[in-house]
């Protein structure tokens, strides 16, 4: 089949795209702007990409389209494909029509830990001898990729709440079709898609409606919001924390800069000790989850164990992008309070006598809005600096928009010493020039960060750091 996807060069899309063409489909797209890393990736699969949107471009031997959520009508290629009457569908719908049908489809919703969490059962899986298939939003640093086309009976996937397009704006985890749903926590989130807390959770709540009676639901017992899911369940349920009521708990939590070690306990019995290479009770929790669907599938605690120790984490997700002078960078995606305030607790738990650095920007569709003003303030609270780089939705109206000296005020008042930068540049000098021997910077962002991470580390290594007196400080 031919396929043609609109706006190929999103991360989601293009690893459906690389996915389709593994499966024997004709792949190609566009997109508004081609680059990369997204572009080469496709190129590296032969896998064209047209730069740009042109009617000119949905030709006749086109058999279906994929449409991305990013792109509406008014896009010449969607205005093409409705006059034609072609045959069209959503990611999640090809994803679903594609590869779910014929497999049992493990879905990793909440709104923390989803990338984390389906790596780890994607590999325990994976390692265990189940040959699973995953799909997920991140690079899993085991396989270097963010999918996979096994043989096994299970498909992994990170259940993601986003819309899944113009022409349909419910969750993209409803089109799943869950065997096993798995829902570590929820809070208000995607503040650019739903109103409030209660949309969330009603869409939550419709994903666990589809679970056949013989399916499994797994969620986090230290989440009260998770929990209430349970009611009404059509299957059994499993929790997993730290609390004792947990059918899966943590106990003895041991942390160094090398990972964690902790005891397992399934109802009251401990069934194993683990290590792993993470930091943070909320690593914690995903890697019960983790055991709990792999015990659900038929692997035996020595096993998983096993494999645990042998993980290697996800990229982007407190990622170690290098060391200069003494100095460690970690690249993180936190975009939600909570995110901030656990990994920055992470850090604090396995480096707990040395300076912490949190250099944040406000780039992702939650991070940049004022009603979660409140909440970032309070979130850095375990860093000794925090710098705050620009608001990246500068377009956002000034009663929508997160304050960057708000910020900083609000986390002065907390503890850490806070400044805002409004230039990348300025943020480099400022971390080079005053950053010692032992310090743990985390860089915070969801988007690329005008390549901050690398240029701390290129002006670590330089022989003279320059001057940090630099005049965009507030």
């Amino acid at each position: 089949m031919k396929v043609y996807l609109i706006g190929v060069c999103g991360t989601a899309m293009a690893t459906l795209a690389a996915m389709l063409s593994d499966r024997g489909h004709a792949v190609h797209g566009s997109d508004a702007h081609v680059y990369p890393p997204m572009s080469d990736f496709l190129a590296a699969r032969g896998i064209t990409c047209l730069d740009g949107f042109d009617e000119a471009h949905i030709t006749s031997d086109i058999e279906l389209v994929v449409i991305g959520n990013a792109v509406s009508r008014g896009n010449p290629e969607v205005e093409a494909v409705l006059d034609r009457k072609l045959r069209y569908r959503s990611l999640p719908e090809m994803v679903r029509e594609t590869f779910l049908w014929d497999r049992d489809s493990i879905v990793i919703a909440g709104t923390h830990g989803k990338t984390t969490t389906a790596s780890l059962v994607s590999w325990v899986l994976a390692d265990g001898g189940r040959d699973p298939s995953f799909l997920i939003g991140g690079l899993a640093a085991n396989f270097d990729s963010s999918y996979r086309l096994g043989e096994g009976r299970e498909f992994v996937i990170e259940g993601d709440e986003y819309d899944s397009a113009f022409f349909d704006k419910t969750a993209k985890f409803l089109k799943y079709l869950p065997n096993v749903a798995v829902v570590g926590n929820l809070e208000f989130d995607h503040a650019d898609i739903y109103d409030d807390f209660e949309a969330i959770r009603l869409a939550v709540r419709r994903l666990v409606s589809l679970l056949p009676r013989g399916g499994s639901l797994v969620l986090g017992a230290d989440n009260a919001a998770a929990l209430e899911i349970a009611e009404g369940a059509p299957c059994p349920v499993t929790t997993f924390g730290l609390v004792s009521t947990a059918d899966w708990r943590a106990t003895d939590i041991e942390t160094s800069p090398d990972g964690m070690t902790f005891g397992v306990e399934h109802r009251g019995a401990r069934v194993s000790e683990v290590q792993v290479p993470l930091v943070g009770a909320f690593n914690v929790r995903n890697v019960l989850a983790a055991i709990a669907v792999a015990h659900g599938v038929g692997l035996d605690m020595p096993t998983i164990a096993a494999t645990l120790a042998r993980f290697k984490g996800v990229k982007r997700r407190l990622e170690v992008r290098g060391r200069a002078r003494g100095v460690t960078v970690f690249d993180d995606f936190a975009h939600h309070p909570t995110a901030v305030r656990e990994t920055l607790a992470g850090v604090r738990a396995a480096f707990p006598s040395r300076t912490i650095w949190a250099v944040f920007e406000p780039r992702s569709a939650t991070a940049c809005r004022r009603v979660f003003q409140v909440e970032f303030a309070a979130a850095f609270h375990q860093a000794d600096e925090v710098i705050v780089g620009p608001v990246y939705r500068s377009s956002l109206p000034d009663d929508e928009r997160l304050s960057e000296s708000e910020l900083v005020d609000g986390i002065r008042r907390t503890g850490p010493r806070a400044r805002h930068f409004a230039d990348v540049a300025d943020i480099v000098r400022a971390v080079a020039a005053e950053a010692g021997d032992g310090d743990q910077v985390v860089v915070m962002s969801n988007g690329g960060f005008g390549g901050i991470h690398q240029r701390l580390l290129d002006a670590l290594s330089a022989p003279e750091t320059p001057s940090a007196g630099v005049a965009s400080v507030k």
